[in-house]
Formats: structure tokens, C-alpha cells, sequence
């Protein structure tokens, strides 16, 4: 999969490159799903609202990046400091670190 994730009235979606797969259809974007309350994840704060209640906590004030870590856990989620800036990677890292939580689906 490869693309853009774009942010626009208030949801992220990916933006597939044209062109990729010929066999794939029509373009189609992404959203970050919180699972249990059916919520797209739209900024930040809602991102954070959300992993906050999951018990990972910020840490590190660094002026380029969000850094989340699970108390216990060797884990940790780094993300860029502008949310137009958040890519496939780090949505899939937020995925996978958060089994049965989060999905990522079309738009």
C-alpha cells in the first residue's frame, strides 16, 4: 500500500498513489478507527483522549514529536508534532501495538 494520508474536514484518510495496482480499482482513502466506540480518529487530542484511557502516558517533551509509553512495557509510539505529518506507519504502529482496539478502514 502506498499513498498520502491527507487530513480534511477533520478526518484522516490515506490517499492511494494511482497507479500501483491496475487490478485494485478506484482510489480509495483510509481512516483510523478506535473500535469500541466506533470513533475516526480525527486529531490529536482525540488520538490521545483514546490511548490516555488504554494507559499509555506522554512522555518526553520534545518539540518535534509526541511520544506515548505503556507504564510496565517496553512499548512506545513516536509521532510527528503535526498531525499532517501522520503517515501510514505510524497509524499501523498504533494499530499493531493496540491489538482488538484500533482498525484502519476505507473511507
Amino acid at each position: 500500500m502506498s499513498g498520502v494520508w491527507v487530513f480534511k474536514n477533520g478526518v484522516v484518510r490515506l490517499v492511494e498513489s494511482r497507479g500501483a495496482d491496475p487490478l485494485q480499482g478506484p482510489t480509495r482513502g483510509k481512516v483510523l478507527v478506535h473500535l469500541p466506540t466506533n470513533e475516526v480518529v480525527t486529531s490529536y487530542k482525540v488520538l490521545e483522549r483514546i490511548l490516555t484511557s488504554l494507559g499509555w502516558e506522554r512522555y518526553n517533551n520534545d518539540p518535534d514529536v509526541l511520544q506515548f509509553r505503556k507504564t510496565m512495557t517496553i512499548h512506545h509510539i513516536s509521532l510527528p508534532k503535526d498531525f499532517n505529518k501522520f503517515k501510514s506507519a505510524h497509524i499501523y504502529d498504533i494499530v499493531v501495538k493496540n491489538p482488538n482496539v484500533f482498525e484502519v478502514r476505507d473511507t
